[in-house]
């Protein structure tokens, strides 16, 4: 779906294992992808699909977007202003969170998974330290502003610097969003970072606020003039321990 995928895994013997999740990424990206004119969800937009024999996993990438949809108040939904479906900013968390739970069943404790800035992490790098993720200043992609340590949590940034406006306010759809440029959220797992720092984006300088009413998630924003805001428990996450920095 047009972003890089990186995976790491702290054993020698995991080749096995990096394939397989490889593997399944790229069979994630022929079902979902609407790039792909052969994949489901083209099939399904073009009305050669019947709603009633989709696969498993997109009745299950669907029933996710809608519980989303109803828990963002309507700020995250996968029906565009032209009436096509695209699940892309739920099926990249899904499709992260289901490799890394492939990559710990086949026994594996240590390891980094990462897709265009949506990452799932577990237990200690290469060194046997943290795994660290550094935040970029998107007015610099050169330049990091926050390494935040994620301590086995998923984490996912959504913004406008890298993919320009690739997502949009369903409640109006000819609004800019420009109030903020970059929010990354810390969640119980990569799917769940991701589902809500894309609505919590579409939802514009109020995103940051939502995001702090959520238990168990933190963020940081950053608005349009470089000012960031973080939530009251982001700063737990930045911990300056290990050496590992990663770049979403």
């Amino acid at each position: 779906m047009g972003m890089p995928i990186e995976i790491e895994i702290v054993d020698d013997s995991a080749r096995d294992t990096l394939e397989s999740a490889f593997a399944y990424l790229v069979s994630v990206d022929e079902r979902f992808s609407t790039y792909k004119e052969d994949s489901e969800i083209s099939r399904i937009n073009r009305s050669e699909i019947e709603s009633d024999v989709v696969s498993v996993e997109m009745r299950e990438v669907f029933a996710i977007a809608e519980k989303t949809r109803i828990e963002t108040n309507g700020y995250f939904n996968i029906k565009k202003p032209d009436s096509t479906i695209d699940p892309s900013g739920i099926v990249k968390g899904w499709a992260i969170r289901n490799a890394a739970a492939l990559i710990r069943e086949a026994g594996y404790e240590h390891y980094f998974v990462n897709a265009g800035g949506d990452i799932a992490t577990s237990g200690k790098n290469i060194d046997g330290g943290e795994w660290s993720v550094g935040i970029r200043n998107p007015f610099n992609s050169n330049e990091i502003v926050k390494v935040v340590y994620p301590h086995g949590k998923g984490i996912a940034t959504s913004g406008s610097y890298i993919r320009g406006n690739h997502i949009y306010n369903p409640h109006n759809t000819k609004e800019e969003l420009h109030d903020i440029v970059s929010i990354t959220v810390i969640g119980p797992d990569v799917l769940e970072a991701d589902r809500f720092a894309t609505a919590a984006f579409a939802m514009g300088k109020g995103g940051i606020t939502f995001i702090a009413q959520l238990s168990g998630f933190e963020g940081y924003a950053i608005n349009v003039d470089g000012i960031a805001t973080m939530t009251s428990g982001f700063a737990e996450y930045t911990n300056p321990q290990g050496d590992t920095l990663r770049q979403p």
